[in-house]
């Protein structure tokens, strides 16, 4: 396993190096991209959670402390952002704005959730040595380090901090910026999937664990709305907010417009179907635990009434 991740990063790394702006979809299945700090993370990532799957389920057993269906998230979730940073969708995304807002979209609702249900945490923690793991989780259990934690992923916190980047790096001059810095790009994509993940770990492993899934289907309902407004003032705005895409459309046969008013259909409507889906399963998922609670009042006022 750890073998097939070296071997595909360093052919991507090798083989399919970023070889400028692709002009139109033939030039673009060769626009891989290379950043070494991408590889190094991706793979790093990769093999601490292989590892520390293969030592919670040797001690444990198949299954024990990360499912089988949650490992799976998470490959797919590490698959979704290869996709989003090294294949051409990246490169796409330095001539069209639409193309650049697929990849915001594949990392804040495919790649974050997926990781966050494969339990990351738990893998890392296992990939330690056996003698490191108790000091870390002291540490990490330690009142301030607790307390922080808490506060920094209570719902509306985590709410706020991905509001605040999404609708920032908007801002036309900061997005343009990361078209110009390779520096301000990584830190805008950091700052997405960042947040995202503060997002969805907040929501989805909740203080209160599934039965807090009430209050995340209010903050998924939110965001789909914030977040399509903006979509929506993207759709139907006739000034372009972006002018440094405007030398790269045209080659693609689209106007600077046109490709704004697709960017923002993407956010408006596939990522409101998203947040819709999300919020569906999370509902789902309340109103089982709420029978089953229900069921276990019931179950101890009738052995109490005994």
């Amino acid at each position: 396993m750890r073998s097939a991740f070296i071997v595909i990063l360093v052919a991507a790394s090798t083989t399919f190096a970023h070889e400028g702006e692709p002009h139109d979809f033939g030039e673009l299945w060769h626009a891989w991209s290379f950043d070494p700090l991408v590889v190094v993370i991706l793979a790093s990532s990769a093999l601490v959670y292989v590892n520390g799957l293969k030592n919670l389920w040797k001690a444990g057993g198949r299954g024990h402390g990360i499912s089988e269906w949650e490992a799976t998230a998470f490959a797919f979730g590490w698959f979704s952002i290869f996709i989003a940073l090294v294949s051409p969708v990246h490169a796409w995304g330095e001539v069209l704005f639409s193309a650049h807002m697929l990849q915001h979209e594949i990392l804040m609702l495919l790649s974050a959730p997926l990781f966050v249900i494969g339990r990351p945490f738990v893998a890392a923690m296992w990939c330690a040595p056996n003698s490191w793991r108790r000091p870390i989780g002291s540490t990490i259990s330690e009142g301030h380090l607790k307390f922080l934690w808490r506060r920094i992923t209570s719902p509306f916190v985590a709410w706020l901090v991905h509001a605040l980047a999404l609708w920032i790096w908007h801002i036309p001059f900061l997005f343009q910026a990361t078209l110009k810095s390779d520096v301000v790009h990584t830190l805008q994509h950091a700052s997405f999937f960042g947040s995202a993940l503060l997002f969805w770990w907040a929501i989805i492993y909740g203080s209160r664990g599934v039965a807090s899934y009430g209050a995340g289907i209010l903050y998924l309902f939110t965001t789909s709305i914030h977040s399509g407004l903006l979509g929506v003032l993207l759709t139907l705005t006739s000034r372009v907010w972006y002018p440094a895409y405007s030398e790269t459309t045209a080659s693609w046969g689209l106007t600077p417009i046109e490709d704004q008013q697709l960017g923002g259909l993407i956010m408006w409507v596939p990522a409101g179907i998203v947040y819709i889906v999300a919020a569906l399963i999370m509902f789902s998922g309340w109103l089982r635990e709420s029978g089953n609670r229900a069921l276990r009042r019931e179950n101890r006022i009738a052995n109490q009434s005994i």
